[in-house]
């Protein structure tokens, strides 16, 4: 509807200025919003404000020309002006009562549009180390990242999901040599830990792995592995440095043997990654390894862009990129002065994959602590002769885990987390995805363990599925008395709908192509979830106001189509957002809406 009308007003402006009434440079951007007021009408535009200083005239007299150049329209009842010149649109009846007829046609397509116009578009999330499980800190970047994916396909657009497997550099190093000391430790060998190693229980369960599969062979004396190796913290030395020398130790001592660790440790990780996303409802096109980008040309091709455009030089025998240059707060090294790449060479490379890809758009989804990769790769990006509004880099805020009234303290290196595989067998996966996306992804978010596991009103998505429930529950009763729905007789008797609990209902289902477009415009997924919150709080009302099985059959099957219509969305919204739409709720969970 908002498109027809923008045409309404286009058409008028196109009059107006073949009359010579207005004399318009550039064409006007046209916006249609709903009113807030039903008083006001349905929609609503502020063109006639918008034209009033390039038109130099009264925004009130301008809109007064545009609605006598108005065609008339089927679905237009009335149009007024408003305040100081908006235009006010009024649908008629029968306008408002077709969406019914609408979805009941469309089903799962409903919602669905081509503002994507089928451009390509890549969705990096989570991207985690390799290093651990994910944890609960994980599952907001997942949710988001795989609910905005669902929106973005849902308006059009060839969306390619990908993770970026972290498996080349020093944190894979302190992940094997951490394994290996535990190996060691298994195989009889007494030592203090490293510092900065990684502790958690996972690193116990990998060295045992690999102790099955090798036995000993692995085994050296604890003087040969922590020879020459710098005192570690808290005995006066570096933590850094003493990972750093095991690290070198344990290369030099395992030779070969070293990678055979390094294979068990990344793929036992980065297997109970993927399991605990795919039981997550996440998926990927892709998994994109890091190591792929220093095993082709692709980093030194990249390299090879940034110095023609003169953009590196050489300082205290490291090789720096400008990206101060760029707007960057400072210039980034993407080659140390022993000869390694760092970790935002190998950003630089991959960014490059992605613009050869052909993507029209690159969005990342990174933690909050990942600020600074805004303007160092907006900097790498424009310094090899791309566009820099190409890449969009969302940041999710950090989500706060609750229990019992109490916060959750967690710490990766230290092994002291709640999986995120804990959390989905605990709250259950619908819960987890729809609180993660509950509030905007760059608000923090507060997730209350309890009130996710509860069967309440206050559960907002107990509330939505219990909604979508009730009216499988209508329909189940509906044949159990030998009754018939009749969707032809509802869309005939659709006028019957006068109540004022079905005419809000119906004004909110309307909405629900818009509140996608803007989902996806915006990357605002938390919009979806609390339009889904809003309808379930409506059909809830009208159920609890209304009887739907009525003697009157017309009014019975208006109202039926009503429903049905209703629970498409339902079903729709929580997809998008990787819940489920439960057909039946437990008994002991049919607590009174």
């Amino acid at each position: 509807m908002i498109g027809h009308i923008q045409e309404l007003i286009e058409n008028a402006l196109e009059h107006l200025q073949a009359k010579g009434e207005f004399e318009l440079v550039d064409k006007p951007a046209i916006t249609i919003e709903r009113t807030r007021d039903k008083k006001h009408g349905d929609y609503a535009s502020n063109v006639a404000l918008t034209l009033a200083k390039p038109l130099k005239s009264n925004p009130r007299a301008i809109a007064e020309k545009i609605i006598d150049e108005l065609a008339a329209s089927s679905h237009v009842k009335k149009v007024e002006i408003a305040g100081p010149g908006f235009i006010n649109f009024h649908l008629t009846d029968a306008c408002r009562l077709l969406i019914i007829k609408r979805i009941l046609k469309m089903g799962e397509d409903f919602g669905s549009s081509r503002i994507g116009e089928d451009k390509k578009i890549t969705v990096e999330f989570v991207s985690a180390n390799p290093t651990g499980p994910l944890h609960v800190g994980h599952g907001r970047g997942a949710a988001f990242g795989s609910s905005l994916c669902n929106i973005l396909k849902k308006v059009g657009y060839q969306v390619h999901a990908e993770y970026y497997v972290n498996d080349h550099g020093r944190q894979m190093d302190i992940l094997a040599t951490s394994v290996w000391l535990r190996y060691l430790e298994l195989c009889g060998e007494m030592m203090t830990f490293p510092a900065n190693g990684y502790k958690g229980e996972y690193i116990v369960d990998i060295a045992r792995t690999v102790r099955a599969k090798y036995g000993d062979e692995f085994r050296h004396p604890k003087a040969e592995v922590f020879a020459q190796v710098c005192a570690d913290e808290p005995a006066g030395g570096d933590k850094e440095q003493h990972i750093d020398d095991l690290v070198i130790n344990a290369k030099d001592i395992l030779g070969k043997g070293y990678q055979k660790i390094f294979k068990m440790a990344l793929g036992n990780i980065l297997s109970g990654i993927e399991d605990d996303l795919e039981a997550f409802n996440v998926h990927y096109d892709q998994w994109f390894s890091e190591k792929s980008l220093h095993e082709s040309d692709t980093i030194e091709r990249a390299m090879a862009k940034l110095a023609a455009s003169e953009h590196l030089y050489k300082k205290e025998g490291a090789l720096w990129f400008n990206a101060t240059h760029f707007g960057d707060e400072k210039d980034r090294v993407v080659m140390r002065e022993n000869g390694l790449k760092t970790y935002f060479a190998s950003d630089v490379a991959y960014l490059l994959n992605k613009f050869e890809r052909g993507f029209e758009k690159s969005i990342y989804v990174f933690g909050a602590d990942h600020h600074g990769y805004i303007p160092r790769l907006k900097a790498a990006a424009k310094a090899m002769g791309f566009d820099a509004d190409k890449i969009d880099i969302l940041l999710v805020q950090f989500a706060h885990l609750f229990k019992g009234g109490e916060k959750l303290q967690m710490s990766t290196r230290s092994g002291q987390f709640v999986t995120l595989n804990e959390l989905v067998a605990e709250v259950g996966c619908d819960a987890s995805r729809f609180f993660y996306v509950m509030r905007s992804h760059d608000q923090h978010l507060d997730f209350d363990m309890d009130l996710a596991k509860s069967q309440s009103n206050d559960n907002p998505v107990y509330y939505i599925q219990y909604a979508h429930a009730r009216i499988c529950s209508i329909m189940r009763k509906l044949q159990e008395q030998n009754m018939m729905h009749n969707v032809e007789i509802g869309h005939v008797a659709v006028e019957l709908l006068v109540e004022e609990q079905e005419l809000d209902l119906i004004k909110a289902l309307s909405q629900y192509p818009e509140v996608i477009e803007k989902a996806a415009t915006n990357y605002s997924v938390h919009t979806v979830a609390n339009y889904l919150r809003e309808l379930a709080q409506l059909f809830h009302s009208y159920y609890n106001a209304h009887q739907v099985q009525v003697d009157n059959e017309n009014l019975r099957n208006a109202r039926l189509n009503l429903c049905m219509a209703t629970r498409y969305v339902l079903a729709n919204g929580l997809k998008l957002l990787g819940s489920s739409a439960p057909e039946e709720m437990r008994p002991e969970d049919r607590k009174e809406a």
